[in-house]
């Protein structure tokens, strides 16, 4: 699959490819979302999945305004963080712990609920237990998610836990005092509003 490219608002934009190692039974779609985002003077990528070389559209749009950050949202996100930091000498962050077989050579700087990140980028908690921490685009009006939410189907729903009622909707729930108008996804259709977000709080969550 070629990769396809979204612009979502000003100074905001994804792209989207297939995961070189997906495979049936995994509990999600082939296709992954990657966000860029610019905010103060920085340029920050977002679970980035590189494309391929020969990709020249997409090369040409990151050289030309090279990433200054890139952050990880989640242990199993770590993706083509290493490549980037290579290519654009970026600063990283991420995680505290990562699975053994998927650790990046990048000493990345550590992420947690309440960390701001360059260009004002608010890292939340979700709840979920999974060490993942997305976003808030404060410019844009934006949060960006890696798993707590998923659309497969096209409709935007939480992914399940074991203590989704107890600790995740008020987590999530949480997040409506922010001013967000719109939500990114990695898993499914990328891209939903404010009131996508708010339903997808009422409805089962989604068992993978």
């Amino acid at each position: 699959m070629a990769v396809e490219i979204r612009e979502v608002a000003d100074g905001l934009w994804l792209w989207q490819r297939e995961y070189p190692d997906w495979r049936p039974g995994v509990g999600w779609g082939p296709v992954v979302a990657s966000t860029c985002v610019e905010s103060a003077g920085e340029v920050v990528l977002v679970d980035p999945l590189a494309p391929d070389e020969a990709d020249d559209a997409l090369w040409t749009r990151l050289d030309g305004r090279p990433p200054t950050v890139v952050a990880i949202l989640k242990p199993d996100h770590v993706r083509d963080v290493d490549l980037f930091v290579r290519r654009y000498g970026a600063r990283a962050f991420g995680p505290f712990l990562f699975w053994r077989h998927d650790v990046p050579e990048t000493d990345l700087e550590p992420i947690q609920p309440g960390s701001e990140l360059p260009g004002g980028l608010l890292a939340l908690y979700d709840g979920r237990g999974r060490n993942e921490t997305p976003l808030w685009l404060p410019a844009q009006r934006t949060l960006v998610f890696a798993d707590a939410l998923t659309a497969p189907a096209g409709e935007l729903i939480v992914w399940a836990t074991p203590w989704h009622e107890e600790r995740v909707l008020p987590a999530l729930r949480a997040l409506l005092e922010l001013p967000f108008e719109r939500v990114i996804v990695s898993h499914g259709e990328p891209v939903h509003d404010r009131t996508a977000f708010e339903r997808a709080l009422t409805l089962p969550p989604w068992e993978g």
